[in-house]
């Protein structure tokens, strides 16, 4: 456990146990940091994947394990108030100081059979709350150029797209936001990157699209959420804050050939 704490994060996305999400609340308490994290149970439950009663509440309780003040918040980030209650939760926690989003809308549908209602809702939650939040994060950071590092900002994004539209046209919205946070907010300290973590097992895949993925992937096995921690936290450390608007592949080689 870390005795001098690092600061405030705040992760989106942190509904079930099995998720990246949650992989990277319990890395970044390990690392010193208090945490903000957010979860919407009408999501988890509509996507009928393995979870608990409270897993939010049991992640949170492991945080805490290792030394994190963490608040919970449940909030639909289809709503344009949501960024800023999530902001307010990390500035009364105090020295928010990173940002990960980590959460998303996904349902399945093609070019020919999506609804302009969930099209709408995908762009609201993926790519819109994710512009919210940096936002709402940027404007608790100094307004001053700086080359310390003042605030962190890591978002999860794919690249799986066909017949998974919706999802993947938004998540390409959010690689262009924080290449652009990247840009604009450098000059007061922050560092804005991307990761695409590839296929993550975390109770989605059938059989089938597990073997199709291990054969896809040179490493020879799935990523797992502690993998994606790893490079989160690496970029939330001293040692990463020189690396700043990249688009950053950590998925074992996965259709590296």
């Amino acid at each position: 456990m870390t005795e001098a704490r690092r600061g405030t994060a705040i992760i989106t996305g942190v509904g079930r146990r099995r998720s990246i999400g949650a992989g990277l609340a319990l890395g970044l308490a390990a690392d010193g940091w208090d945490l903000v994290v957010s979860h919407w149970t009408p999501y988890d439950q509509r996507l009928g994947l393995e979870m608990g009663a409270n897993d939010p509440l049991a992640v949170a309780e492991e945080c805490r394990g290792l030394g994190a003040a963490v608040e919970v918040v449940e909030t639909d980030l289809a709503e344009v108030g949501a960024a800023g209650e999530l902001v307010a939760a990390g500035t009364r926690l105090g020295g928010l100081r990173g940002l990960v989003v980590s959460h998303a809308e996904s349902v399945d549908s093609s070019v020919l059979d999506t609804s302009v209602e969930s099209w709408d809702r995908h762009f609201a939650v993926n790519a819109r709350a994710s512009w919210l939040l940096i936002k709402a994060f940027a404007e608790t950071l100094p307004d001053e150029p700086t080359t310390d590092v003042t605030g962190r900002i890591v978002a999860l994004t794919s690249d799986h797209v066909a017949h998974n539209l919706p999802y993947g046209a938004s998540k390409g919205a959010l690689d262009r936001l924080v290449i652009a946070a990247a840009v604009e907010l450098g000059h007061r300290g922050v560092r804005a990157n991307a990761i695409n973590p590839g296929p993550i097992d975390t109770g989605w895949m059938t059989p089938e699209i597990r073997d199709a993925c291990l054969a896809g992937t040179p490493a020879g096995r799935l990523g797992t959420p502690a993998d994606i921690s790893g490079l989160v936290r690496f970029l939330f450390s001293d040692a990463g804050g020189w690396i700043n608007g990249q688009l950053l592949h950590a998925n074992g080689g996965f259709h590296a050939g």
